[in-house]
């Protein structure tokens, strides 16, 4: 019978993220909530770039972008995409695969509030992914946003939100002599059990 360390303990992958993140937060340095999230384009080609998580809610994982960047054209197009998160102080990493649909309502506005001014200005001066002329092209688009929005703006149509829900989860934790711990949590869908599998490191 595997016996596990304690901070593999649990029932609930998701619970367990949470915990994981929550120690994290003391030791990280900088963003413990930054992601490495992956998608592919329409030939199966990845394309990976680091993102911050905003939410964990009981059954998925949140964060937002730009509707019309790269990364959004292919969520929307594959309704899949992975992450990773990692924490070189904690000596952990957690992978989470899944499917993805829009977060597209309160939530987003919720949130989309709850930054700085300067940053909710920002989401309607960049068309993110697109090509850029110069750097004064886009300062000069912030500047007439924030003439033209004032210190309200509401969330652009094309900005929201996007939830993973998954069905694979990894923990990994550093063990002595490279004898890493893995558990890796699976399910077919959102409606069935949670299996654990300890993996070779």
């Amino acid at each position: 019978m595997d016996t596990k360390r304690d901070i593999f303990a649990g029932e609930d992958p998701i619970k367990l993220f949470k915990e994981w993140l929550l120690e994290a937060e003391v030791t990280e340095l900088n963003d413990p909530n930054a992601i490495a999230l992956a998608s592919v384009d329409s030939e199966g080609l990845p394309n990976v770039r680091i993102v911050l998580l905003k939410d964990i809610s009981q059954d998925s994982f949140v964060f937002y972008t730009n509707y019309g960047s790269v990364k959004s054209q292919e969520l929307q197009a594959s309704k899949k995409a992975s992450f990773a998160i990692h924490w070189k102080s904690l000596r952990r990493q957690i992978r989470v695969r899944g499917n993805v649909v829009l977060e597209d309502g309160s939530l987003a506005d919720s949130y989309y509030a709850s930054r700085s001014l300067k940053s909710r200005i920002g989401a309607w001066a960049s068309r993110q992914s697109s090509p850029l002329e110069s750097r004064e092209e886009l300062e000069s688009k912030f500047k007439s946003y924030s003439v033209s929005l004032g210190n309200e703006p509401a969330r652009p149509p094309f900005w929201g939100g996007y939830r993973l829900i998954p069905t694979e989860i990894e923990f990994w934790a550093d063990g002595a002599d490279r004898l890493h711990d893995r558990y890796r949590w699976s399910r077919a869908n959102v409606e069935s059990n949670w299996h654990v599998t300890r993996l070779q490191p």
